[in-house]
């Protein structure tokens, strides 16, 4: 959101002191930041969550592909373990959608609603500056007739112009304080509307890591029998991808 004050001829007296503006536009400006830095937040949440989504999803996808392999056929073995992995990455899908769908609830919806508070805040602000627009347009035209020589007419209206200056500058005092003492309480409260949903956050990714753990863990015990290490897999791979080179319809020409 951004604050562009209307342009207009600045009257002699100084009707808004430079300690009251600064204070204004300090807090303002945290609240600026604060919008940009919610719907940012808002907008990455939700990015990583149908990221998060897409894998699982992805896994899925690759298990079910290695299932139906024709080998599955030929080897009991080979079947044995992609139905391990085929149950395991359909478990952990079935947790990360669980996971999601609790920080949807948790943190991106009140994300958005708190997002959607701020446009009530600077049509505030806007009113505020039309108020002070206002009330500077009325306060030169005060000092205008003060200016004149003190004749019949002119102290006519004077007195007018000071009637329509009164509800004018206490219509613009009020938005001032109330904004002054409001956008303080505004930005502090922040911490206590998202603590929650933050705490809840961790506890998704503490709830789906646990579970993650126990499902690969689970898996491993299934699928490695033979105890290899990842070295010693390694070593194995390459002695069979070097038997698959030594036959002759791969060998180079």
């Amino acid at each position: 959101m951004s604050w562009i004050p209307f342009k207009i001829g600045q009257p002699k007296k100084q009707i808004v002191s430079k300690t009251v503006e600064r204070d204004f536009e300090r807090e303002y400006d945290k609240l600026q930041k604060l919008e940009d830095q919610t719907k940012k937040l808002h907008k990455d949440m939700k990015k990583s969550t149908e990221a998060d989504l897409a894998m699982s999803k992805a896994a899925v996808k690759i298990s079910a592909d290695l299932l139906s392999n024709p080998l599955c056929e030929q080897d009991q073995a080979f079947l044995e373990s992609m139905t391990a992995l085929d149950t395991a990455m359909r478990r952990m899908d079935a947790f990360n959608q669980e996971k999601v769908n609790q920080i949807q609830k948790t943190v991106i919806d009140p994300l958005k609603k708190y997002s959607g508070v701020f446009p009530s805040l600077n049509m505030a602000v806007k009113r505020r500056e039309q108020a002070l627009q206002d009330y500077k347009r009325l306060q030169s035209k005060v000092e205008k007739y003060e200016e004149k020589e003190k004749t019949g007419p002119v102290m006519v209206k004077l007195h007018q112009a000071r009637e329509e200056l009164r509800p004018v500058k206490e219509d613009f005092e009020a938005k001032n304080k109330q904004l002054l003492d409001e956008m303080p309480k505004f930005y502090h409260s922040r911490i206590d509307y998202f603590q929650p949903s933050f705490e809840a956050l961790i506890r998704a990714q503490v709830v789906y890591f646990t579970e993650m753990y126990k499902i690969f863990s689970e898996l491993t015990d299934q699928i490695d029998q033979a105890g290899l290490t990842d070295e010693q897999r390694e070593r194995e791979t390459e002695a069979k991808l070097s038997e698959l080179r030594a036959l002759s319809i791969v060998a180079d020409d």
